[in-house]
């Protein structure tokens, strides 16, 4: 009976956490916003989803891959996130308006393909950190 409760439990967490990525997607302005809310929803929603399957199948050899696909996704998912982020950073898609801080903003050098510590003086796009808004 405690079994099927924790395998319930899972699954439902699971399935809240996708559910919420979706509608991320959907309701979210631009794609730097959308692709944050899917990218870290979809991955607790799998890992909480893939932990209610091995409750369900306590067996060795399912729990071994489910750890192994939990582990991929765990690392692999942000860092293809930050990588899909940064090239639509790079190729100028438009950040939503109401965007406060840019913090990439004049620190990408184009011709060497390089990123400063500090930011240029020149080309600033949006605000950037050290603008912060005060009100």
């Amino acid at each position: 009976m405690a079994r099927e409760i924790f395998i319930a439990l899972f699954l439902l967490v699971g399935a809240t956490f996708i559910f919420i990525a979706g509608l991320g997607a959907f309701r979210f302005p631009d794609l730097f916003t959308r692709i944050h809310a899917v990218s870290k929803a979809t991955t607790l929603g799998l890992g909480c989803m893939l932990i209610g399957v091995g409750f369900a199948f306590p067996e060795a050899s399912v729990i071994a891959k489910i750890v192994a696909v939990v582990l991929f996704i765990f690392l692999t998912t942000p860092v293809a996130t930050h990588m899909i982020v940064r090239a639509a950073y790079l190729n100028k898609i438009p950040q939503w308006r109401g965007t406060v801080v840019d913090e990439l903003s004049g620190r990408y050098s184009d011709d060497r393909h390089t990123l400063r510590s500090v930011p240029a003086k020149d080309g600033l796009r949006g605000r950037s950190a050290s603008e912060s808004v005060t009100s």
